[in-house]
């Protein structure tokens, strides 16, 4: 399997292209704000990108996703539930001093536990709402490999200050969800550094309880 991070735009965002490297079969998570390295990426390697998936409808995980779709035609998958956050994307851009990224439409809406195909790569839709309301992570159980966005980090966990945040919730998502996979899967975050499950449970000081 191909996978690469690109930290895009103004709030660092983490995207992943993932791809089976023999069908050249591809998806896009999370494509952020001023998405060229991300986008030369997939001209470069002949990428067929199937599908765009946004873990959740920050403005900062989402902005470029035009972009990426006019190059590669791919429809654009989200969960339901951040539907009412994908439409403020004005008031987020007001929050943050950043143009209002155009709308693209949401194509397929992703359930709890559907396993999408990418040639020989399977990512599997997990629920882990708290950071945003329709939040989502994708689990790569044959690559050891979480994509999990703005739910863990290293050393710490996704905010839930901002509208449709919920602390307990998240809490929820994490211990259910996440720290029940085996302690060697790769973390992907959706800022900053990867991690493990094994070091965030022994270490997080927000999961220490």
């Amino acid at each position: 399997m191909f996978h690469r991070v690109f930290t895009l735009g103004q709030l660092q965002c983490n995207a992943s292209l993932l791809g089976d490297e023999e069908t050249r079969e591809a998806v896009v998570i999370d494509p952020g704000e001023q998405p060229r390295a991300l986008i030369d990426a997939i001209r470069d390697g002949e990428w067929r990108v199937k599908e765009i998936l946004f873990t959740h409808a920050h403005i900062d995980h989402v902005a470029g996703a035009l972009e990426v779709q006019q190059l590669t035609g791919a429809p654009v998958a989200m969960h339901p539930a951040d539907l009412g956050l994908y439409d403020s994307l004005a008031e987020q851009a007001a929050w943050i001093g950043m143009p209002t990224p155009p709308r693209v439409e949401i194509a397929h809406w992703l359930e709890e536990g559907e396993v999408l195909e990418c040639g020989s790569v399977r990512l599997k839709v997990l629920f882990t709402p708290g950071h945003a309301p329709g939040h989502v992570s994708f689990y790569l159980a044959d690559q050891a490999m979480i994509v999990s966005a703005d739910v863990l980090f290293r050393a710490s966990i996704g905010r839930t200050d901002l509208p449709g945040g919920n602390h307990s919730q998240l809490l929820e998502s994490i211990r259910t969800q996440l720290l029940v996979l085996p302690d060697e899967t790769r973390v992907i975050p959706g800022h900053g550094p990867a991690t493990t499950i094994g070091l965030e449970r022994r270490t997080n000081p927000f999961l220490a309880d």
